[in-house]
């Protein structure tokens, strides 16, 4: 019995893993439906360092993704700095931009994070927010936009980091806010996923910094740490696949369908609660 336990074990992280993976680039909210997986399944998720972890794995494949677009950015700013050449000043000013993007959710996370995850975590909320999601995606399912990453103002990145903060609410997707967001600023659709999911880097690694005292200090830790393995692994791989099929999708322009996924998700959830 205690050797199927612990297969069933593993399997229930796998799915949890994957379950993260793939709802964390796409813009159907990956927190609103680890809650509701939790519900569903009668699954307790395994406290604030499982999420940390499987956080860490999306992170982990979406700087495997845009690894070529990090490195440039980063080789060219240093160049810039050093040396003032203005080959290098759109890249040194698209990581500005990115940075003052990142400043309103990591002000609103720092000070409110927890009270907005305990407040807003109940079904009733993520089926309505799922919905706004859903009418967003909608209203902008049509957008193509023409400005490219020269064109981005501070004004621009502002608004995109305010609607980054926003998805600090279970139920409201990330990636669908930031997206949505930058459509409705102009910005194209390949520049508005790319803004997007390199906007995603800071704040992830600001968010497990600041959690990795609690994270060192979990018994979890100790007591799962193949489980937590499994499930990092798991989500690395499921990010990674999942945004390579997302970066298609966003090419197509097919958002709508999202859209609907939303509008059908959040209103079974609000009938049958």
């Amino acid at each position: 019995m205690g050797q199927v336990h612990d297969i069933l074990l593993l399997l229930k992280y796998i799915l949890l893993g994957v379950f993260q993976g793939v709802t964390e680039p796409l813009p159907i909210s990956s927190s609103g439906h680890l809650i509701l997986l939790e519900n569903m399944l009668g699954i307790h998720l395994p406290g604030l360092s499982f999420e940390v972890v499987v956080h860490f794995g999306s992170l982990i494949a979406i700087c495997i993704v845009y690894r070529n677009s990090i490195v440039r950015l980063i080789q060219h700013s240093f160049r810039y700095l050093q040396t003032k050449d203005r080959t290098y000043y759109a890249d040194f000013s698209f990581v500005l931009l990115l940075v003052i993007a990142t400043i309103p959710a990591g002000i609103i996370g720092v000070l409110f994070e927890d009270y907005i995850s305990h407040t807003f975590s109940m079904l009733a909320v993520i089926g309505v927010t799922l919905i706004i999601t859903g009418i967003f995606l909608w209203m902008i399912r049509n957008r193509i936009g023409t400005k490219g990453e020269e064109h981005i103002s501070i004004v621009d990145a502002i608004i995109i980091g305010c609607a980054q903060a926003l998805a600090l609410i279970p139920g409201i997707s990330r990636s669908g806010a930031t997206i949505v967001a930058a459509l409705l600023v102009g910005v194209n659709r390949e520049t508005a996923l790319r803004f997007s999911f390199l906007l995603y880097i800071p704040v992830g690694v600001g968010s497990i910094v600041f959690s990795i005292n609690d994270l060192v200090q979990d018994p979890l830790i100790h007591g799962l740490a193949v489980p937590f393995m499994i499930a990092f692994i798991s989500s690395i791989i499921a990010t990674f696949f999942a945004l390579k099929w997302f970066m298609n999708i966003m090419k197509e322009g097919k958002l709508k369908y999202f859209a609907g996924y939303c509008f059908i998700i959040g209103t079974i959830i609000l009938i049958f609660i």
